[in-house]
């Protein structure tokens, strides 16, 4: 399948993301650009643990607002994975995935499903987390994943269970989630034709 392109235009940014299921290589580091280094360290981890290479590009008016970037460019993530998710039920997807993301003394859970509901749970388990980690705001972390249930229309819920390190403890979160996503991505010819839900596809009529 071919890169899926997705471009965000506001009076506030212009976002672009790129999701691309050829062999991660190399360069792969060099495709993630954001204005802000450890939001572009955690779509490192979505990348490395999904299976898929992620291209960004964030250009922003005068105004560089954390909240903005995250909230815009995890709606674009999401809208181009749920491309995606539709684009290959004809062929078979899982449509819903789970991961457990670990390092040193930090711990995560992540579960996804893409069944045209979007809803995202956050749970910080209660951990002593500080209102910053290596520049940027840990609530502009969770900005972009509400962002990205957002985008996607999928439900998301991330538990964060332990760790005294914030920068290990959204590493987990974050491997957590590229491990969940690159389930719920993985192709499945047994599913040929159908949704990750029973209730199939979803259709409206608006008169």
């Amino acid at each position: 399948m071919k890169p899926i392109k997705v471009e965000r235009k506001t009076t506030e940014s212009h976002m672009t993301v790129i999701l691309d299921f050829s062999p991660i290589t190399a360069d792969y580091r060099s495709r993630i650009k954001t204005p802000m280094p450890f939001l572009s360290h955690m779509i490192e981890h979505i990348v490395w643990r999904g299976g898929f290479l992620v291209s960004t590009d964030v250009r922003l008016d005068e105004f560089v607002l954390g909240h903005v970037i995250c909230e815009d460019l995890g709606i674009c993530l999401g809208k181009a994975v749920g491309k995606y998710v539709s684009a290959m039920t004809d062929e078979g997807v899982a449509g819903y995935g789970a991961g457990l993301g670990i390092i040193d003394e930090a711990k995560a859970e992540c579960a996804v499903s893409f069944e045209s509901r979007a809803y995202a749970d956050i749970d910080l388990g209660g951990l002593a987390i500080p209102d910053e980690v290596e520049g940027m705001k840990c609530e502009d972390l969770v900005t972009f994943l509400e962002g990205f249930a957002q985008g996607a229309c999928c439900t998301l819920h991330l538990e964060l269970k332990k760790g005294q390190n914030a920068h290990h403890i959204w590493e987990a979160a974050f491997r957590a989630f590229g491990i969940a996503l690159g389930a719920a991505l993985a192709q499945n010819p047994a599913r040929h034709g159908m949704t990750s839900g029973v209730a199939g596809a979803v259709k409206f009529t608006i008169e």
